[in-house]
């Protein structure tokens, strides 16, 4: 076991793990952090993606290890004084999402594009979000939901 130190949701936390543990089993297990999910195990789904240093991870395929002394954002790091984002109410209003399950890594994903692009084609938002999968088959309305939001965007939302 060793000591290390994450900025979790910009939170500096320190935890003991084996530097071969999921980066996944820290944010659920040990900091209660269970809006990121476990699907596949195999970093295939994008239901465990975060934010490391603004880069989309799957965190079950990261260990601690690596993940040490950078910035991780999850899901519950996403909103601002209890304010939902523009991508979380975006897919909101357009009910992206049937079971939920992937909705964590979709949103993640999502903000992800949204920095790097802030008005992204139908095409460029179907490639970017290529390793989410949604087992319900709501991709329609994810589309429509990464479309409403990148216009709440580039009209100046955050």
């Amino acid at each position: 076991m060793s000591e290390f130190k994450v900025e979790i949701n910009g939170t500096s936390r320190k935890v003991e793990a084996n530097p071969e543990e999921p980066l996944l089993s820290i944010i659920r297990d040990r900091l209660g952090l269970t809006g990121t999910k476990y699907g596949c195990g195999e970093g295939q789904c994008g239901a465990c993606t975060v934010l490391i240093e603004g880069q989309v991870v799957r965190s079950c395929q990261m260990p601690i290890s690596s993940a040490a002394g950078k910035k991780i954002t999850t899901i519950e790091g996403l909103e601002s004084d209890g304010k939902l984002t523009v991508v979380q109410d975006a897919f909101l209003a357009e009910g992206a999402f049937q079971c939920g399950y992937c909705t964590s890594g979709m949103i993640v994903a999502a903000t992800a594009l949204l920095h790097e692009t802030s008005n992204p084609s139908s095409q460029q938002i179907v490639t970017a979000m290529n390793h989410n999968v949604c087992r319900c088959g709501t991709y329609p309305r994810i589309l429509a939901a990464i479309q409403r939001a990148s216009k709440a965007v580039s009209a100046g939302g955050a």
